[in-house]
């Protein structure tokens, strides 16, 4: 159903490999990307602007396959309104997640997904059609819902483990209000992009003057 492809065909040079579209900083960043997108901002891979957490109804199935295609999810990526609608509940729960303002904050957000949403970790291959890889849905076909909640919490659990931090964090852009990944070591990361950390400053400016 998902990353089915044989082991054995060459990848195109347009391709990157596998292991490292599929990494957990990847699948992470995915999640990201979806929880933006379900939340009615803007379609695609969700760098910057929306409007925020429960704005607008459900994105249309296309703007969603857009988003899974732009972060590795190889064709016919067939969602369904209904299947959008799953994804926009487990985006609404993984967004505690990203709001975590501590490390054990974020590890309970995760512990009580995992105990209610998550089957136990098993590795699959997709009958040898990947390589082998750990999944924490109840089957291979599991509906996609079940597939982004299960997969997002798995990835986002690891770099916590990893990190011993918060792995994402919500805009701090009240016009914004998007998630994304907290990555390095360096300064921490306030805004989803510069076009919000540009936004507010400029914004800050103008109020002191």
């Amino acid at each position: 159903m998902r990353y089915i492809r044989p082991v054995s065909t060459p990848l195109d040079p347009a391709e990157a490999d596998w292991s490292t579209r599929h990494s957990v900083l990847s699948t992470a960043r995915r999640t990201a990307a979806l929880v933006n997108v379900l939340s009615g901002g803007p379609p695609g891979p969700g760098s910057g602007t929306g409007p925020g957490p429960g704005a607008g109804s459900d994105p249309a199935p296309d703007a969603v396959a857009e988003v899974l295609r732009a972060h590795g999810e190889i064709d016919p990526v067939d969602l369904t309104s209904r299947d959008v609608e799953g994804m926009r509940a487990a985006a609404v729960l993984l967004r505690e997640v990203f709001a975590a303002d501590s490390a054990d904050a974020a590890a309970h957000a995760l512990n009580r997904l995992l105990g209610a949403h998550t089957g136990a970790l098993r590795l699959t291959s997709h009958q040898g059609t990947t390589p082998w890889h750990p999944h924490l849905d109840r089957g291979d076909d599991a509906p996609w819902p079940e597939w982004f909640l299960a997969s997002s919490c798995m990835a986002l659990a690891v770099l916590v483990w990893d990190r011993q931090r918060p792995p994402g964090r919500v805009c701090a852009s009240t016009a914004c209000r998007n998630v994304f990944i907290r990555q390095g070591s360096g300064p921490e990361r306030r805004y989803c992009s510069r076009r919000c950390a540009t936004r507010e400053r400029v914004a800050a400016h103008r109020r002191r003057g």
